[in-house]
Parts: structure tokens; sequence; C-alpha cells
């Protein structure tokens, strides 16, 4: 092709996306539908695996009707969310479990209670946390009729979003998935870079359900004739968080991007080593190309977008998100009102899974703009929460922090991010960074592009915000979060 395109599927927590990308990084198609969230018990996600099968389906075939021919296809997904498939019939055997799943909480405390905390975060970088995939495995084979059975006796497959994609797209004839969303389980020796077999013991996990893990770049496998209209090429494979931290040409240490969707997840690439945090972070692997492994210091915020879609969803103060900025601006300051959106507990640096979310400060003078403004808000406090963990485990601050993902559309909140950081902050033209970054990674799995470090030149600013808030008021506004903060740790 003289302008390889390339298939980019982004596929959420709330929607599935496929976006055609052009060698330029612009974009020439894309299509995207929401799927159910299902709650059925308080605590607990879950989505239908058929439905983002089909979901995922079809803004494909849409975009590439619109978008095609490409020359690859690369894939991003949520992280952490857990499925286990029948590996003769493909059927999922219990709903996916969402990585904002609290249902393991009381395994994961046991297995702390034990002494096991240490083993898992020197091995694979992560606490243990609900948040991974390891627990939310042993809890469906101990809790599926015959499941346990079934996956000793090989019949089982476990996978993350990006794993069942690529078995639904190739037919079954591809069980894999690469390092940066093997990196996220519990189960994967990030220094050995290979499934670790006391951990699986420990979890009780059979060796036999779990995939192959790949490069995030290179040869992974081809669609099925009669998927997508033409045999294609998967060449590309990571982690929503890892993605955009390509798409952000975060490829040298010290490098920092934030992504903001329904959760925020701050990245810092580490180069080859792995940074053992002491402030509540966890080390992950950033991607893996030809064998070369770049690790990260990341803090995952649970609680981001999905505040805003609280205000619209559940208390109906706002009918579409974009009605925050103009609500947060119309007020002179916060009135010392505060938003905790500890809905599923919080994450880092915190670690508290049983802090739950509460609003303070309210007087009879507070109304919509203050709840709009207060959530708002609660996303750039809890950025300064993880930027401050990060500087202290790096032994420096980011010159800069390079944000992407739905809310960083939002000038308001960006310019509050950047005073309250005290932090220029930038954002780039394309914000589909996660989107982006699967296409980058397909490029470079399909020889389309010669290294990462020649996405670097390919990042292009759209505008840079830089701060100006006095001290004084950034030291008060810190001081109310953190009060806040305190009040709903348990």
């Amino acid at each position: 092709m003289s302008d390889p395109r390339v298939l980019a599927i982004d596929q959420g927590t709330t929607s599935s996306r496929a976006i055609v990308f052009d060698a330029r990084g612009e974009i020439r198609a894309v299509a995207q539908r929401e799927f159910t969230q299902h709650f059925p018990r308080p605590g607990w996600v879950e989505h239908d695996p058929e439905e983002i099968w089909r979901t995922t389906l079809s803004v494909c075939r849409e975009a590439l009707d619109t978008g095609g021919p490409v020359a690859a296809i690369g894939i991003t997904n949520q992280r952490e969310t857990t499925l286990v498939w029948d590996r003769e019939s493909g059927d999922a055997i219990h709903p996916a479990i969402v990585w904002q799943d609290r249902r393991t909480a009381s395994h994961c405390a046991a297995l702390e209670a034990e002494g096991r905390g240490a083993l898992f975060e020197e091995r694979t970088g992560l606490r243990l946390d609900p948040y991974f995939s390891g627990t939310k495995v042993a809890w469906i084979l101990d809790n599926v009729a015959g499941a346990r059975a079934r996956a000793e006796r090989g019949g089982l497959a476990f996978g993350t979003v990006d794993t069942f994609l690529l078995w639904r797209l190739t037919g079954g004839a591809v069980h894999a998935t690469d390092a940066t969303n093997a990196s996220r389980t519990l189960l994967f020796d990030i220094h050995e870079q290979q499934w670790d077999d006391t951990l699986l013991e420990v979890l009780g996990v059979p060796r036999s359900m779990l995939p192959e893990v790949r490069d995030s770049a290179g040869e992974i496998g081809v669609t099925r004739p009669g998927v997508l209209g033409a045999v294609l090429p998967i060449t590309g494979v990571a982690g929503d968080q890892q993605a955009a931290g390509l798409g952000q040409a975060c490829v040298e240490p010290g490098m920092v991007k934030c992504t903001y969707g329904t959760g925020c997840f701050a990245l810092m690439n580490t180069g080859d080593s792995v940074v053992r945090s002491r402030n509540g972070l966890l080390g992950t692997v950033a991607y893996r190309h030809g064998g070369e492994v770049a690790y990260a210091l990341e803090g995952s915020i649970f609680i981001a977008g999905a505040a805003v879609q609280w205000l619209r969803d559940a208390l109906r103060v706002i009918a579409h998100a974009p009605e925050t900025e103009g609500l947060a601006a119309s007020l002179r300051d916060n009135a010392g009102v505060y938003l905790v959106p500890a809905f599923a507990g919080l994450g880092a640096p915190h670690w508290d899974p049983d802090a739950r979310g509460a609003l303070f400060g309210l007087t009879r003078d507070s109304g919509f703009a203050h709840l709009a403004r207060a959530a708002l808000e609660s996303v750039a406090y809890q950025t300064r929460d993880l930027m401050v963990a990060m500087a202290a485990d790096a032994g420096a601050s980011p010159d800069s922090l390079r944000v992407d993902g739905g809310m960083s559309a939002n000038d308001w909140l960006m310019q509050f991010l950047a005073d309250v950081l005290d932090m220029p902050v930038e954002r780039p033209t394309v914000t589909e960074t996660t989107a982006l970054g699967a296409a980058r990674l397909a490029a470079l799995g399909a020889g389309l592009i010669s290294s990462p470090r020649e996405v670097a030149g390919r990042w292009r600013l759209d505008r840079r915000f830089e701060p100006s808030m006095p001290a004084e008021e950034r030291e008060r506004l810190l001081s109310g979060w953190d009060d806040a903060v305190a009040r709903v740790k348990r």
C-alpha cells in the first residue's frame, strides 16, 4: 500500500471502538458501541462476553467499510478483566469479571495475612488486590460448578479481553496474550518474563489454562476468513494504559502520561529497570519488542470519568458529560465541597479496598455546579497523589505530564490539573492515544515502523497548560482534599 493503514481495536470498559489510522497517525474512520454494565451485587461488576464480541465485531466492520483496506490490526483492551471459556465451544463459562470488581477482597486479605504479599510484589510488581486477574480466575474455578475439574483436564482457557478477542478473531487458532497484559494477572514474573509456577500454585490456577505470552509487537496471528472480509494479520497487542504510553511517545525513562477514562492511570517509563515502589505504586511492563522489555511505574485510580457518569446516570445532575466544564467554571471556587469517589475502594497510592465514596462540605447553598466541580477536582487531586508518589519512587519529578482520554478535552479540568500539580500539562493533537498506541504497535509488528523511538518523532502537541495558581491557594485546596481522603479510609 502507498499509504498503509492500520485498524486499532480499542475494547474498553464501557464501549468497544475501532479506529483506522493512516501512516501519519491521522484518523480515517471510527466506530463505537457502548455495552451493558452489570452489577449483580454491591462491589461486583460484570460484562457479557458475547456482547463484548458482538460490539467489537460490529465496530471493526463499520470502520473497515469506511476507512479500509488496512495492512494490519492492533488490539488494546481493558486490562485485568477476566474471562474463562471452554476450549471446544469457545463459550465463556461465566460473565467476564471486570477489573473494577471487588468480590475477591477477602481472598486477597487472607493471602496477605498469610504473609504472601511480599512474594507477589517481588515477582509481579503488583499488590495483592482484587483489581488484578489472578484471584478472579480462582473465584470462577471455585464458584462455577465443575469448572476446576474441567480446567485440570485441560478443557478451559483463561484470558484477559485481548486473549478472548484473539481467540475469536483467529477462530481459536491463537491462545495468546502480550507481556503487558500478562504483567497484570498476579501470575507472571516480570523479571523472568514467564508464568510463575509458585504463584499459580498459591492461587490454584492450572498452567494448562494460560495463554502463550508474546511480544507486544510482532506476528501474533491472522483473522479467520469471513470475520472481517479479508484475512488480516494481527501484529500488535497491549493493555490500554501501556498502549496509551506508546501513543504518547513515552519511550524515554522519566516520561509520564496520564489517561483519563473510566478510571485514571499514570504511567512513567523506567527503561530496562523495574522500580520497586515504596509509595503504593506498581511495577509493570511498558512494552516488549524483539524480546527486549521496557518497564514502567504505574498508579491506578479506579474512578475518574466514572464520577461524571455517576452524576449523569445516577443523580441526573447533568444530561451530558461536557456540561461539567461550564458548571465548574461558573463558580468562583469550590466552596469547600469535596467528592472522594471511592465507589470501588481507593487505588494507588492508598490501596484501601474498603473505603467508600463520600461528599464533604455541603451547605444549604450547595448545588449542581458544586457537585460537578467536586467531581472534576477529584480527578486532579487523585492525579496529584500519584505524581507525589512517582517523584518519591523515581527520585525526581517529571518536567511535564502528557494527558489523553475523554476527560482531557475539558479545558477547565486540564488547567486546574496544571495548577494543582504545579506542572505543565501537555495535550496532543490526537487524544485517542490508546487506540493510536495499538496502531503504532501493529505498525511496528508489521515492519511499517522500525523502532519504538521512531514513534517519538510523530507525536504532536495540541495545547500546553501552564500552572498559574498561587501557592497558598494550591496548599489550601490540597489540605482540604487530604482531610477528605483521611475521613473515608478504614
